[in-house]
């Protein structure tokens, strides 16, 4: 199962295996605060990207779009497939984003990606 969360909201014994999925560290978080068990950085999308989207809603679809090819190629294919395995062997994992959108943003995507990959 995975699941989603910001990095602002409180760790829980529930959220299993957490691994943050941004490539910039959340502002105002601590390492101690967040409880991770990986920052995959690699796995987010590119500066470029994500500069471009700026968390701008009417770009999300196209943003989904662009995102999913960069997860085909390069170091982020290969952080996605050490995602893959992560997800096939731990029952819960947590992606942790900063993003304020809880509904366009990068996790959604890798998530639907994952999930779809892996069905």
């Amino acid at each position: 199962m995975i699941q989603l969360k910001r990095a602002y909201e409180a760790a829980e014994k529930e959220d299993g295996f957490r691994v943050l999925v941004d490539r910039l560290w959340p502002r105002g978080m601590s390492k101690e605060k967040e409880h991770l068990d990986l920052w995959l950085k690699e796995v987010a999308p590119s500066k470029e990207l994500r500069q471009w989207f700026n968390h701008e809603s009417s770009k999300f679809p196209e943003f989904k779009e662009k995102y999913q090819a960069e997860l085909q190629t390069g170091a982020t294919q290969t952080a996605f497939r050490e995602l893959l395995d992560i997800v096939k062997t731990h029952p819960t994992v947590t992606f942790i984003y900063g993003a304020k959108d809880q509904v366009r943003n990068n996790a959604v995507v890798l998530k639907d990606s994952v999930e779809n990959t892996l069905n």
